[in-house]
C-alpha cells in the first residue's frame, strides 16, 4: 500500500472537534446583534461583553474581527469597536436581491412542491400568527425566516439556497424593527403564498412573492424615514448568559 493511502475504514473514521470558542462568541454576539439587543452604533466594549457572556477579553477581540470581516461591527481606530449601522443604500441593495432570489425559489418551490412542504408552511404560518398575537417579536422573525428559507428549500436548486442562506441573516436584522408594523398583512400575504405553492401554480407564486418583499422593502424604507437617526447607544447591562461556556 502507498504511503499516501489510508485503509478505507481509517480514513472513514472523523474526529469531532469542538468549535473554537471565538466562534460560538461571534455566533452568540451576531444573534444580539440581529435581535438588537447590540444596537446599531453602540460602542461594543470587550471588558463589558466578556463580563455579560462569561468569557475571556481574547475570544471576544478575536470575535470583532470576525464579525468586522463580515459587516455587522466597525472597528475604528482609536475609537474602538461599534455595532454597524447599515445605510439606506445597503438594505436597499440586499433586499431587491433578496426579492429576485425568493420569486425564483417560491416558482421552483410550486413545480417541485409536496404534500410534506405544504404542511411544513402551514405549520410555521400558524406559528408566525401565534407569535404576532403574543406580540413576541423574537417569535415572529424567527417564523418568518424560517417559513422564508423552507420556501427557498422546496425550490431544490441548492445553489439558490447558498444564495439566500448568505442573505437571511441581514434579512432578519433589517426585518425586526417592522416585524409589529408588518404584522397581520404580512401573515396574509404568506397564507396567499402557501396556497399558489400548493395548487403548483409557479407564476402567481413566484409574484406574490416579488410583492410581499417589496412590501417590506418599502415598509423598513418607510421606517428609516420617519427615524432617520439611529437610536443613541444603549449601555450594555453585565450578566451572565448560558450561551457561551467560560473559557
Amino acid at each position: 500500500m502507498p504511503p499516501s493511502e489510508l485503509p478505507q475504514d481509517m480514513a472513514a473514521r472523523r474526529i469531532d472537534r469542538p468549535v473554537p470558542l471565538r466562534e460560538r462568541v461571534y455566533q452568540a454576539m451576531q444573534e444580539l446583534i440581529i435581535s438588537r439587543q447590540l444596537a446599531p452604533g453602540q460602542h461594543l466594549v470587550e471588558s463589558e461583553l466578556a463580563e455579560m457572556l462569561g468569557v475571556s477579553r481574547q475570544p471576544i477581540r478575536e470575535a470583532l474581527q470576525l464579525l468586522n470581516s463580515e459587516g455587522w461591527v466597525d472597528l475604528r481606530p482609536g475609537y474602538g469597536a461599534f455595532v454597524h449601522a447599515p445605510t439606506d443604500t445597503e438594505v436597499d441593495q440586499l433586499l431587491a436581491v433578496r426579492s429576485i432570489l425568493e420569486s425564483e425559489s417560491a416558482r421552483l418551490a410550486a413545480e417541485n412542491a409536496d404534500t410534506a412542504g405544504i404542511e411544513r408552511l402551514k405549520q410555521i404560518c400558524v406559528e408566525g400568527q401565534e407569535a404576532l398575537e403574543r406580540d413576541d417579536i423574537d417569535a415572529m422573525v424567527a417564523a418568518n425566516a424560517e417559513l422564508h428559507r423552507t420556501v427557498t428549500e422546496m425550490s431544490g436548486n441548492q445553489v439558490l439556497l447558498d444564495f439566500v442562506t448568505q442573505v437571511d441573516r441581514r434579512v432578519r436584522w433589517y426585518y425586526t424593527p417592522i416585524a409589529r408594523k408588518r404584522g397581520h398583512k404580512s401573515w396574509e400575504e404568506h397564507g396567499k403564498l402557501i396556497d399558489a405553492i400548493a395548487f403548483g401554480n409557479g407564476d402567481e407564486a413566484a409574484e406574490i412573492m416579488r410583492e410581499h418583499t417589496e412590501r417590506t422593502r418599502q415598509s423598513y424604507l418607510a421606517e428609516r424615514a420617519n427615524k432617520p437617526a439611529e437610536e443613541q447607544p444603549v449601555q450594555i447591562r453585565s450578566r451572565r448568559r448560558r450561551t457561551v461556556p467560560r473559557g
